[in-house]
């Protein structure tokens, strides 16, 4: 730097001109001015990019929207569908029943639809018309039922004519002739009837007629098919309570002895399952003629139900009757019925025997040979029962034989209804969701409610328990669907079920078909099973287990501990909970061999992984030394009384 004030400035030194700095100024505002053009591009982008997505967001809120929709649509769709299809195979189900009918038929049975066209010949009007029903199928049906004047030869107009015309039914004239397909002549009698459909509107028309030549045979084909069984030709029960009720209208009260038998065929249930029904009625009908062997002239054998027969001996002792039943159970014994180069099995017979005079009510007669019978069966079978009215065990069936109606009944006028008592977890702080089991209760016409165990006994006895089963199935899954609306919790619902559904082939089907009815899921359901009844249906309880299994459902083993090998045969069941005995829970606290037992169970159910419940705790103390032990759930009127299900009303929900 030159330090002299007054030297001239070297050019290094001189201060920028103000035109320089303009420019350098400029440049920077040119340069701001670029970023700034950028930036409002940018801006522009983006706010484009936003209006795009918020476009994209409200048409994707609109398409979710329309997917409900069509989600909801979808579902009403499918469920449509699914009652359409149920009322499809019921419509077939009863079109197959009715054509199975009409094909028994003594009569002629010929169908058309609206245009007259022929859509079904039963097996006699192919033999009357010489058609084969596939080929009058589509074809006119006076080509088919070609009638004239007996006496003319004319051609007579088809009777379905006048039912389209006017709606009513018609009779074929006396001397009318059909000629057959082969050009024979035959002399019929019959009518034409309207078919029509659940609005009232014709859809077709029926004719049935037959050959009159054959009208006396046929009417004696009738009257032998109303009064005996098809497959042994025996009379039915039908006409075997009319020949009894003729018995005791001649005989005089107090002076003639009568004897009715009963007869149980043992073990015929085996045959039916390893052979099939065709086995079944085999059996039947080569038992029948060993039994005819037996009889004399004025015995009258009937097939009174399924493997059940009626022996009527007019005139006959006690003693006589006692002698005849050894012959029957002699002969069945000594018969070995084969199947199919199976071996040859050993059958029973069961017999019920009661001796009357006259002035008894045949329906009574009928039922105390019945109850006879089953407490026969009861003792070991192959043996014959007396009735006697000083027999507490008989009084006692002959009442539960008394429930079978009101039972049956009760079902036909929907008195039944179920109550629901909960299931809670021991251990505080436990989360499980709700867990309650449904029992069933009976009205009286009154409306008084009948416990459990005034007629279930009965209705195991008689082979009702399946169909309560089915109803209990039915009403507590419709409970339970409002119970747990769809979203909510499922919650845990436990639903006995007896040893018949166990051994019922179409349960498992059953089930299913319920749970794609009432959209309830398996994984909510516990279906609880007895000790008993399952050690005592072993293979059937362990295959209906391990099938519903797969679908999610749950099981429990109820009473456990009642039984003689709990331990032995716990191995055998996929079982998800064991409900501990209540007879050892209830006196736990002050029976130290109680104690044990539910200690025992307990321990034994947590190291096969299976949880815990302890029915009938009534008190706190009890419930805390459940707690003490470990047990996992508990139940009993300590916890909850059962309560009424019915109206579903709101603290009724999750």
């Amino acid at each position: 730097m030159n330090s002299d004030p007054d030297a001239p400035l070297s050019p290094q030194d001189e201060p920028p001109s103000l035109e320089k700095a303009l420019e350098k100024n400029q440049s920077i505002q040119d340069e701001i001015q670029e970023s700034v053009g950028k930036i409002e591009k940018v801006n522009q982008v983006l706010a484009h990019e936003i209006g795009g997505r918020q476009k994209l967001a409200a048409d994707l809120k609109e398409t979710r929207q329309e997917l409900s929709v069509t989600r909801s649509t979808l579902c009403d769709t499918q469920d449509d569908l699914a009652a359409e299809h149920e009322n499809t195979q019921q419509a077939v189900g009863q079109l197959e029943r009715l054509r199975a009918t009409i094909d028994r038929m003594g009569d002629a049975v010929i169908t058309t639809d609206l245009c007259s066209n022929v859509t079904y010949l039963n097996p006699v009007a192919e033999t009357l018309t010489g058609w084969r029903s596939k080929e009058a199928n589509g074809r006119p049906v006076q080509d088919v039922f070609h009638i004239i004047h007996a006496q003319t030869k004319e051609r007579a107009p088809s009777p379905v004519e006048p039912i389209f015309q006017g709606g009513t039914s018609t009779s074929l004239a006396p001397l009318k002739a059909l000629i057959q397909r082969s050009g024979k002549i035959v002399n019929i009698e019959g009518s034409a009837t309207p078919i029509r459909d659940k609005q009232g509107n014709i859809i077709g028309a029926v004719l049935i007629f037959h050959d009159t030549a054959q009208a006396p045979d046929m009417e004696a084909r009738i009257a032998y098919q109303t009064t005996h069984d098809t497959l042994t030709g025996l009379i039915n029960r039908r006409e075997f309570e009319r020949c009894l009720e003729q018995t005791l209208l001649l005989g005089k009260p107090g002076k003639s002895q009568h004897t009715l038998l009963h007869l149980d065929i043992d073990h015929f249930k085996i045959i039916n399952d390893t052979g099939g029904h065709a086995a079944g009625d085999e059996l039947l009908k080569q038992l029948t003629g060993i039994l005819q062997t037996q009889l004399g002239a004025n015995d009258t054998l009937a097939r009174v139900g399924g493997d059940e027969f009626g022996l009527l001996l007019e005139s006959c002792s006690m003693e006589a009757a006692l002698h005849m039943a050894n012959l029957l159970r002699q002969a069945v014994y000594d018969f070995a019925f084969s199947w199919k180069e199976e071996a040859a099995i050993k059958l029973g017979l069961s017999i019920g025997l009661v001796s009357f005079g006259g002035g008894e009510n045949p329906l009574d007669i009928l039922r105390m040979a019945e109850t006879a019978c089953y407490l026969a069966k009861e003792k070991g079978r192959n043996r014959t029962q007396v009735y006697t009215a000083e027999d507490t065990r008989i009084t006692l069936l002959h009442g539960e034989m008394g429930w079978v109606g009101r039972i049956q009944k009760a079902l036909a006028e929907e008195r039944f209804v179920l109550y629901s008592q909960k299931i809670i977890p021991v251990a505080d702080g436990s989360q499980d969701g709700e867990h309650y089991e449904v029992l069933l209760r009976m009205l009286d016409p009154d409306g008084k409610l009948i416990p459990p165990m005034a007629f279930i006994p009965a209705a195991e006895r008689y082979g009702l328990m399946a169909s309560l089963d089915r109803w209990v199935i039915s009403t507590a899954f419709t409970q339970h669907s409002l119970r747990h609306p769809h979203g909510t919790g499922i919650g845990t619902c436990a639903i006995n079920l007896s040893a018949a559904s166990i051994c019922d082939e179409s349960f498992y089907e059953f089930v299913l078909t319920q749970f794609e009815f009432f959209k309830v899921p398996p994984a909510g359901i516990c279906f609880e099973i007895t000790e008993t009844a399952a050690i005592t249906n072993l293979a059937e309880a362990s295959h209906l287990m391990r099938k519903l299994k797969e679908h999610g459902c749950r099981f429990s083993l109820d009473d456990f501990g009642s039984g003689m090998s709990s331990f032995s045969y716990l191995k055998h069941f996929p079982v998800d909970y064991l409900k501990i005995d209540g007879s050892f829970v209830k006196d736990m606290i002050n029976n130290p061999i109680d104690r044990a037992m539910v200690e025992a169970i307990n321990h034994i159910g947590h190291v096969m992984q299976i949880r815990t419940i302890a029915e009938y705790v009534e008190n706190a103390e009890t419930l805390e030394a459940l707690r003490t032990i470990g047990v996992d759930y508990a139940q009993g009127y300590g916890i909850e009384r059962p309560r009424s299900n019915e109206p579903l009303s709101a603290d009724f929900r999750a």
